[in-house]
């Protein structure tokens, strides 16, 4: 995208994972700013091991090479900002202002899924010879663009949590279109990384967006789980939930959206 650090944009019909691939690139020394798109993945992966299969050439697959120098308990503000410009470009593209479900979920106005955030870094890969400090973060995005076209596309067990941009407006969207609005609106917010106080601001942002904050959640850690009402997020971004008077700050972890016992009742 010119104007922006994405400059250096690989295409591919079909690969096993774009995260999988920008990874290997950067362990050989890849700069900051390396996109890889797929049509089709064999090995998709999203956190704790999920997988989403849709048809070649529905949705947009997409992964960035970002090499941000970042405090260690804020490397999660990189994927926050990918997932921040994927709401402004689905603004930008279809006129749908979308909402984040702590920590990587991307949902429609009815809270069905849109997309899907997943970042991974290797501490090990070496430093680019353009001065990048940071260790390579890939952050992966992948936007239900054109599938599921209605909800009878989708498999039983996904009826009423997943929906597309096109079923949301009603038309198909060019998968261009969004990548090209996705890169431009990235490249502020990924600037933004490199101080304290456009990290605070990208956090800022991430808070105001965050449909989590007021619902009853259950969080499941490595060794534990727990409900409560999610309140706040941090100046960093973590997620601060009441639970029985006691606040937790959860900084990883597992987040799903309960629905109170008054709304069960009244379902």
């Amino acid at each position: 995208m010119p104007g922006t650090r994405f400059t250096d944009i690989r295409r591919f019909d079909s690969i096993d994972s774009t995260n999988r691939y920008l990874l290997e690139e950067a362990r050989a020394g890849a700069p900051e700013g390396v996109v890889a798109v797929s049509d089709h993945q064999t090995a998709g992966r999203g956190r704790l091991g999920r997988s989403w299969e849709a048809p070649p050439g529905s949705n947009l697959l997409v992964s960035v090479l970002l090499r941000p120098d970042l405090p260690g308990d804020q490397q999660h503000l990189a994927s926050a900002v990918v997932a921040l410009a994927a709401l402004d470009a689905v603004d930008t593209v279809v006129g749908v202002r979308l909402g984040v479900k702590w920590p990587n979920d991307l949902l429609g106005p009815d809270g069905r899924k849109v997309a899907g955030v997943l970042a991974e870094t290797d501490l090990g890969a070496p430093a680019t010879r353009t001065g990048a400090t940071g260790p390579p973060i890939v952050v992966g995005i992948g936007i239900n663009v054109n599938w599921p076209a209605d909800a009878a596309d989708l498999p039983e067990g996904l009826i009423g949590l997943a929906t597309s941009l096109r079923e949301l407006v009603g038309r198909p969207i060019a998968r261009s279109e969004v990548l090209d609005a996705l890169l431009e609106a990235m490249e502020p917010r990924v600037g933004d990384l490199g101080t304290a106080s456009g990290r605070i601001r990208q956090a800022g942002d991430l808070r105001a967006a965050c449909t989590t904050i007021g619902t009853r959640v259950r969080v499941d850690l490595a060794n534990e789980w727990f409900e409560g009402t999610a309140t706040d997020l941090t100046p960093e971004g973590h997620l601060v939930v009441d639970v029985s008077g006691t606040r937790r700050t959860v900084v990883a972890g597992d987040v799903v959206h309960v629905r109170s016992r008054e709304e069960a009742d009244r379902a």
